[in-house]
């Protein structure tokens, strides 16, 4: 089995030829080469457009098992998809990819801060699941810099759902405990190209 710490160096390595402009051609293949899915790696990032995660790994069609929703948030539905990545392709890596300027963070500074907000019951779902990662951040902020703001509770909000996925599902936390799985946080910067891995 190829180790987390392999796919890593593979995603950084891709990242780097995206923003040098030097990503590699994916030429058409036939049906046939797709039969099977192999992927290296699961991505849970967020839904924005910006954001295309093959893209800005520098990955072709079936090397990365990828979701994507809005504020890359954590719901039985993605724990349920990673777990069956993970366990179906005994993928070592999985990697929760918030971005700058995300507009599910926006929206939750927003309604944090403004009680009169009236969000869709459905818009509210996905605030209500990012906002407690959020509030100590919220609560701490004296500065008044809203983008200084918005980038510290996208890195927190990041966390959270890291540890939301280490922990909300015995599946998951068997495979990290017995050293088979890493579950990593990252952020992708929408003005550089870069993708940063936490600690």
């Amino acid at each position: 089995m190829t180790s987390a710490e392999s796919v890593l160096d593979a995603l950084i390595t891709g990242n780097t030829r995206f923003r040098e402009g030097l990503s590699s051609p994916k030429p058409w293949q036939s049906a046939n080469d797709y039969a099977d899915q192999n992927p290296i790696a699961i991505i849970l990032g967020c839904s924005d457009a910006r954001v295309p995660v093959e893209i800005i790994f520098d990955q072709g069609p079936g090397d990365l098992f990828v979701i994507r929703v809005a504020g890359n948030i954590v719901a039985p539905s993605q724990i349920g998809s990673v777990e069956f990545a993970a366990l179906q392709f005994q993928v070592p890596l999985v990697v929760v990819m918030g971005h700058t300027r995300c507009g599910a963070i926006d929206a939750t500074l927003q309604h944090m801060q403004n009680s009169e907000d009236h969000a869709t019951d459905n818009l509210k779902s996905i605030v209500d699941r990012i906002a407690p990662s959020m509030t100590s951040v919220v609560e701490a902020n004296t500065s008044g810099d809203q983008e200084s703001l918005a980038y510290h509770c996208m890195r927190a909000n990041v966390r959270a759902s890291v540890n939301q996925l280490k922990h909300g599902s015995s599946e998951l936390e068997g495979l990290t405990e017995a050293g088979q799985l890493q579950i990593r946080g990252a952020y992708y910067d929408l003005d550089s190209g870069s993708v940063h891995f936490f600690d």
